[in-house]
């Protein structure tokens, strides 16, 4: 191959890489394993720089028309959003690269040996906070697919894979993920759901929760009960993201009512909104009591999380309870919730999972990404993370 034709090929594989990778189909995540490999060929840190940027902008490539709808604006807020999305992905990979070309061999092995550990701190720099929070497409989000049921043991095995991709062994490396890739696309078993818990999904778009008359609770209410009228078995009823709107103490007296002469619990998404700015929760709610059993950790940056606000004394926003409650318990089963955004960065996820969970709870309002995939990647994401831990698991979303 001409080497004129190196650097395109590469920054059009990575997109490639991106796009399919994170179509929302669970069983293309594995496709994202490959970035690593072209990162690792880029022959100079410009190029690598460019092949992030292309694997991280197909990877989200729904935020300008979702941005856009969001905003009811033109596509101009959803492309600032993108590009400042993808900046500290990119900022790290071009940090971490080093040149794949050595001298002699012992220079070689010890470039190899200095290329796998900066991509492995690239790898953790992308998952956690402070840089993780705009950590989306994370490729170790691939394990659930290629070790399910594995565990820590085949996150490990997955980190261990990507690394390998880096060096003088890629070529091992992506036999081996080939392998994994057919066998577990040949034997793969979605996550059961969990036995007496339903999700509802709400078709009401940007409506949802703005209407927060009793009429409207009332109408909620009677949708559940002929949900629960249909499946006897039922413990709980999850609803999506934001279903009960503004919560106040007359919603509260509404939903116990009822519920009055049921033994079920309703897990519904709301705001609780103060002076400083408000809550983005889950609340449960039976005929005997109600309370807020989460608060989303990691809010939307920039259209709901806006730390600046608050810097600044203005106030406003949602707030970010950044390591609070990764684990919640409800009528005794212990469950890692995720709203919306967590499901698709890698730390609010591993943080519920070392608390052992026995559910996955995963409730999202994503009218706003009409005619995009973001609610397909937000469903594969946790879809294969729950795979990994062989925990059941129930998503309500609102579109």
């Amino acid at each position: 191959m001409p080497v004129r034709w190196k650097s395109p090929l590469l920054i059009l594989a990575s997109i490639v890489c991106g796009w399919i990778g994170w179509s929302g189909e669970v069983l293309h995540l594995p496709l994202a394993m490959v970035f690593p490999l072209l990162w690792s060929k880029a022959p100079s840190r410009s190029i690598a720089s460019l092949v992030a940027a292309g694997y991280f902008l197909a990877a989200s490539r729904g935020l300008p028309r979702g941005g856009a709808n969001f905003y009811s604006a033109d596509l101009w807020p959803g492309l600032v959003l993108w590009v400042v999305a993808s900046a500290s992905f990119v900022i790290i990979h071009a940090v971490f690269w080093t040149n794949p070309r050595g001298g002699d061999s012992s220079g070689k092995r010890g470039t190899d040996a200095a290329r796998a550990l900066r991509y492995l701190l690239a790898m953790a720099l992308t998952g956690l906070p402070p840089f993780g929070i705009t950590g989306w497409a994370h490729p170790l989000t691939a394990a659930g697919v290629l070790f399910p049921g594995w565990g820590w043991w085949g996150l490990g095995a997955t980190a261990i894979l990507l690394v390998f991709m880096t060096g003088r062994r890629r070529q091992i490396a992506v036999a081996v993920l080939a392998g994994l890739y057919v066998w577990s696309a040949t034997n793969w078993t979605p996550p059961k759901l969990a036995p007496g818990w339903i999700a509802v999904d709400l078709e009401q778009g940007a409506n949802l929760g703005r209407d927060g008359s009793l009429q409207y609770h009332r109408d909620l209410i009677a949708m559940v009960r002929g949900t629960i009228a249909k499946r006897p078995d039922a413990l709980v009823v999850v609803l999506p993201e934001s279903a009960l709107g503004f919560w106040t103490p007359t919603a509260d007296h509404v939903w116990q009512e009822g519920l009055r002469g049921l033994e079920v619990t309703v897990i519904a998404g709301a705001a609780i909104i103060d002076a400083r700015g408000y809550d983005n929760v889950m609340v449960a709610i039976s005929a005997d009591a109600t309370r807020v059993v989460y608060s989303e950790r990691m809010p939307v940056p920039g259209s709901m999380w806006q730390p600046w606000l608050r810097w600044t004394g203005q106030g406003g926003g949602a707030r970010a309870d950044f390591f609070g409650n990764p684990l919640v318990e409800v009528d005794g089963i212990r469950i890692a919730p995720l709203i919306c955004y967590e499901q698709l960065i890698l730390w609010p996820v591993l943080q519920s999972m070392l608390h052992a969970p026995q559910v996955v709870v995963a409730v999202g309002n994503g009218w706003w990404t009409e005619d995009t995939s973001i609610v397909a990647i937000q469903k594969a994401s946790v879809t294969a993370w729950a795979s990994l831990f062989s925990l059941p698991i129930v998503m309500a979303f609102n579109t």
